[in-house]
Formats: structure tokens, sequence, C-alpha cells
């Protein structure tokens, strides 16, 4: 059994000739699980290469489960929701990663405040790979943040998988 799973392993990574950012006109599509305090749900987005190590995106998420409050109430669609356009920095290459890896810290600018992330890209096959990525905001649009106004508005930490389009 172990040598079937070795030998498993080993084709994967010889078929594996995928590029986690290939620069100009690359394009990703990613979707994953958004986990925060308070909640966790779904995280969308997609990148487009601009540069040999910049892209832009966009990322949705909805909270699916959320805490009550201490009054029992469950926040509406406006809390659970948020949209945000992205700026990536792809330093794979920078850093001399296998091609299969990306490493991106970005800036990205919401519905609910000015932020930052980073994030880890690792490409399995030419089209599938797997992602993480951590975001925190930077400027909170109101810093008297009250009842479910913290959902989407605080350190989130995401996983899931990553496609190339």
């Amino acid at each position: 059994m172990k040598k079937i799973i070795t030998l498993f392993l080993l084709s994967l990574t010889g078929i594996a000739q995928a590029q986690a950012y290939e620069g100009k006109g690359d394009a990703k599509f990613d979707v994953g699980a958004n986990i925060q305090n308070g909640g966790t749900g779904i995280r969308i987005s997609t990148d487009y290469g601009l540069g040999e190590n910049m892209s832009y995106g966009f990322v949705t998420s909805y909270l699916l489960s959320v805490d009550k409050n201490t009054l029992g109430e469950i926040p509406a669609f406006k809390d659970r929701f948020d949209a945000k356009i992205r700026f990536n920095a792809n330093l794979g290459n920078v850093f001399q990663l296998d091609e299969k890896m990306d490493i991106y810290p970005g800036l990205d600018l919401g519905l609910k405040n000015f932020g930052a992330h980073l994030g880890f890209r690792y490409f399995i096959t030419d089209g599938f790979g797997l992602f993480t990525e951590a975001g925190f905001p930077i400027a909170k649009y109101d810093n008297t943040t009250t009842g479910f106004e913290h959902l989407n508005n605080q350190f989130v930490f995401n996983i899931g998988a990553s496609f190339n389009l």
C-alpha cells in the first residue's frame, strides 16, 4: 500500500507542470471558506495579471453561519456580505519559489474597509491548485463598530481551491 501511495504522489509531481502565476494575462478563480471571529462563510475571488509581478482582482464573501448577538438577533444580508477590489504583488519568482507556488501580498478596498492581505497558492495540476490567505483591515470606515458591523471588518482567514482560467 505504501508503494502505491508513493507512486501516486510521484506521478502527480511528474505531471504537475502548472504555474501559480504566469504574468500579464494570467487569470485565476478561487473559491473557498471564509473563517473569522463570529462567523464562517464562502469566499469567491478572481485575479488578472497586469505584468510580471502585478495583478488585480475582485473578491466577495458571504457569511453563512453567524453567531447571534446577546439579544438573539441574527445579522441582515448587508452585515454578512462584503465585496472588494484588490491589487497583488505576485512574488513567487522574486523569492525563487517553484513555478507551482506563488506568494502574494496585496491591498484591497472594500465595502467595509481598506485592508491588506497575504496569500499563498500552490498548483497541483495545470488547472487546479490550493490557496490560503489572511486579511486584515488597515482603516475602517467607521471606528466605532457596534453590533454586527465587526463582521467582515476584522482579521479573516481563507482557504480553498484555485483554478486557472
